[in-house]
């Protein structure tokens, strides 16, 4: 959705969607499937600008990292952004964020494109390593069985050798 920010007074615009996103489009494959995404919110004229207050619900299935099953979670999030004019960037080189940098978003031409703030919050709230549960005790690495289910008879696999000289440090600060 465009927003022209120049056509927004004393009112507040008001939107409400209901979008289908593709996880694919995420290119993080622990996405397996994303719920309908509800996203409404509010943009305001503050004078300096405008202030963007959002909120986003919807379902997202994600692989776990340790026992590969799919498990959906609930997701809930509010952003709060303040939209100012485009600014001159510097092009090339390294430039420093500032803490009050992450809560701006300039826009081009005072026309906001809501759907990149979409996605960038859907890939925000896709966790780094997804888990099923905090406490997920993962495949055996022998037989491959989903200890979390059942347990085996496995024997854990042997220390490489390699690292023996950091087990005897660590033995010695014990």
């Amino acid at each position: 959705m465009r927003v022209h920010l120049d056509r927004i007074g004393d009112e507040p615009f008001r939107w409400q969607e209901e979008r289908q996103i593709e996880p694919s489009i995420l290119d993080r494959p622990e996405v397996v499937h994303l719920g309908d995404v509800a996203w409404r919110g509010t943009i305001t004229d503050t004078g300096a600008g405008h202030l963007l207050k959002g909120k986003l619900d919807y379902q997202q299935t994600l692989t776990c990292q340790r026992c590969l099953v799919d498990s959906p979670k609930p997701v809930s999030v509010e952003l709060e952004l303040l939209l100012l004019p485009e600014r001159d960037e510097p092009t090339e080189g390294e430039f420093e964020l500032e803490a009050e940098d992450l809560d701006v978003h300039y826009v081009t031409e005072g026309i906001l494109d809501t759907e990149p703030l979409l996605f960038e919050q859907l890939l925000l709230n896709v966790p780094m390593r997804p888990l099923c549960r905090e406490a997920c005790a993962g495949l055996c690495p022998e037989c491959g069985i989903d200890r979390n289910q059942e347990s085996c008879d496995c024997l854990e696999p042997a220390v490489d050798p390699r690292w023996s000289a950091l087990r005897d440090l660590r033995g010695l600060e014990d």
